[in-house]
């Protein structure tokens, strides 16, 4: 028990060749190194557990190894090498700046990179976590890192790079790590378990995998917990239960429903799931991306985005080549506004389940359609049948009870044949008259005063005395697509006039509501009794202050009416 290490610790790579994910990264370095170019200072930048500070350490103990390899490893064999392994290198410093952010423990640091190596070539900093140290520590380590002795190197790591001051960026060579791919964590965790002994289906590993997204050392964590667990037998079943993930059945087993339209099985599904202890926007989150699987495996191009196992993939395959491509769009749409609206429902289940009944009934009106199309178009072929049925009915007037039936009224104009269900004919009707664009639409109040606070603000700078007239004036909303705007006078209400076709074709236009209108008029009793002519005006004021009459005498002034 005291001797046992965890799985992180114990498969930490040693060499570049043994690093997973990030060969982009052990090359560069390789070839730095095969070259003699390496940088003064190093920046490895990546989310957690992707081998920053790994490659750091490989990197360190390969720049000073006296025994390189040809394929530019470190040979583990020399004294320096076995040094380091054992943790006793006086060459290879590292600090935790999450422990040692101060600007006293930077200045110590830095009067040490100026004491030459004890043996070797180079004297290696590994500063991890970079981005916590403080401004004051930055500036007192900003000129060592611009000018370091040549013997000194400086490979720094961090999670966040945007907090780093663009100074240091500058005089760094940047590495940016990449999460690692389910399939490399999958199979690394494969060649651990063959190791340790450990049973492992293929599917438990994916899973484990996609749980850690992307960090190796989550995922190795994960798999130690689960190890522990399941008594070392990993099996799809026992991972998803200790994990708490939903299984991929339970998404396929919604599309199915989704698309036989069987709402009372999508709604009792659900209800299972809500009883296992999940939430509606984990629930909803899942789904979303079972879609988006489904529609990369419509293309063979884009199966390679799918990072799932190969039994999984096989699913999702037969799936994709049943669901409409418009119909996993759709679905797709309705997941992801669902999950927006989520956090601010109030009813959260409801929310989930009315999007899961919307996606229900998808399938539905798409199978309505070609139907709608079938009658439309053999209208034509049936005019001869229809005639023969109607001078039928003439010959034979004569009708039981149960042969008469209520007539149903249809406009001529989408008159289809008896054969047709009435019901289908009018939705035939419908349709048609949406895509001659003759079905009216509503007008959506918040889009009308956009449309005219923009109109109003370019007055401003075009037409100052429509913008005298507009700016205070308030449109009401008569429901019906239509606005009143009152004006207090003649003068006004002619200003806007002038300009009124154009406004209501600009918001017909932008709103496509065909048949909107303004109403205008003049607001009587606000009107009643004030002056607005110069001449009324003269009156009021001259009724108001008879001195104003004197003063004009005396100038002998005239007036301008």
């Amino acid at each position: 028990m005291d001797n046992y290490i965890v799985s992180a610790r114990k498969y930490r790579p040693a060499d570049f060749r043994s690093v997973v994910g990030q060969e982009h990264i052990t090359t560069t370095l390789q070839n730095a190194l095969k070259n003699n170019q390496l940088a003064q200072a190093f920046l490895f930048c990546g989310p957690r557990g992707v081998g920053k500070t790994t490659c750091a350490r490989i990197l360190a103990k390969t720049i000073n190894c006296q025994h390189i390899t040809p394929d530019y490893e470190a040979c583990n064999e020399c004294e320096s090498c076995q040094s380091f392994n054992k943790s006793a290198s006086f060459n290879i410093i590292e600090l935790d700046a999450a422990s040692h952010n101060s600007v006293d423990d930077i200045r110590e640091l830095v009067k040490e990179v100026y004491l030459p190596p004890h043996e070797g070539k180079y004297k290696i900093y590994i500063i991890d976590e970079v981005h916590m140290l403080s401004p004051q520590a930055f500036n007192a380590f900003l000129k060592t890192l611009e000018e370091p002795p040549a013997y000194a190197k400086f490979i720094l790591a961090t999670t966040e790079k945007h907090k780093i001051m663009p100074t240091i960026l500058s005089r760094c060579q940047i590495f940016d790590f990449h999460r690692i791919k389910n399939e490399d964590i999958a199979r690394h965790i494969q060649y651990i378990a063959e190791k340790e002994g450990v049973k492992a289906e293929n599917e438990a590993l994916h899973i484990i995998a996609q749980k850690a997204d992307g960090g190796l050392r989550d995922a190795l964590s994960m798999f130690d917990m689960l190890v522990s667990f399941t008594q070392g037998n990993l099996t799809y079943e026992n991972i998803i239960e200790n994990l708490n993930i939903l299984d991929y059945d339970y998404y396929f087993k919604f599309v199915d429903c989704f698309m036989k339209n069987d709402l009372a099985t999508v709604l009792l599904m659900f209800n299972e799931v809500l009883q296992k202890g999940f939430e509606g926007n984990h629930f909803i989150n899942g789904l979303a991306n079972h879609f988006r699987n489904l529609l990369v495996s419509k293309d063979v191009n884009t199966i390679s985005l799918l990072e799932v196992s190969e039994n999984i993939k096989q699913k999702y395959l037969q799936q994709a080549q049943i669901a409409p491509i418009d119909f996993i769009l759709k679905c797709l749409g309705l997941a992801n506004t669902c999950a927006m609206e989520y956090r601010d429902a109030s009813n959260k289940r409801l929310c989930v389940e009315l999007n899961l009944l919307r996606m229900s009934k998808l399938t539905n009106q798409q199978k309505v359609a070609p139907n709608a199309h079938s009658a439309v178009t053999s209208a034509p072929n049936n005019a001869v049948q229809e005639g023969e049925k109607k001078n039928e009915l003439v010959n034979n007037p004569i009708q039981t009870p149960q042969e008469q039936k209520p007539e149903v009224k249809i406009s001529s104009a989408f008159r289809s044949p008896l054969s047709v269900n009435p019901h289908q004919t009018i939705a035939i009707d419908i349709k048609k008259r949406e895509e001659e664009g003759l079905l009216i639409k509503n007008l959506i109040w918040d889009d009308f005063m956009q449309i005219w606070q923009e109109y109003v603000s370019n007055a401003d700078e075009q037409n100052p005395d429509l913008y005298f007239v507009l700016k205070d004036l308030t449109p009401v909303n008569n429901k019906n697509n239509t606005v009143t705007l009152t004006f207090p006078n003649h003068e006004q209400q002619n200003t806007f006039n002038l300009s009124k076709p154009d406004f209501i074709q600009m918001v017909r236009e932008k709103t496509e509501v065909k048949n909107f209108n303004i109403i205008d008029r003049i607001d009587i009793k606000e009107t009643e009794g004030k002056p607005y002519q110069p001449a009324d005006k003269y009156n009021f004021f001259v009724e108001k202050t008879p001195v104003l009459a004197k003063l004009r005498e005396f100038f002998e002034a005239d007036i301008d009416y």
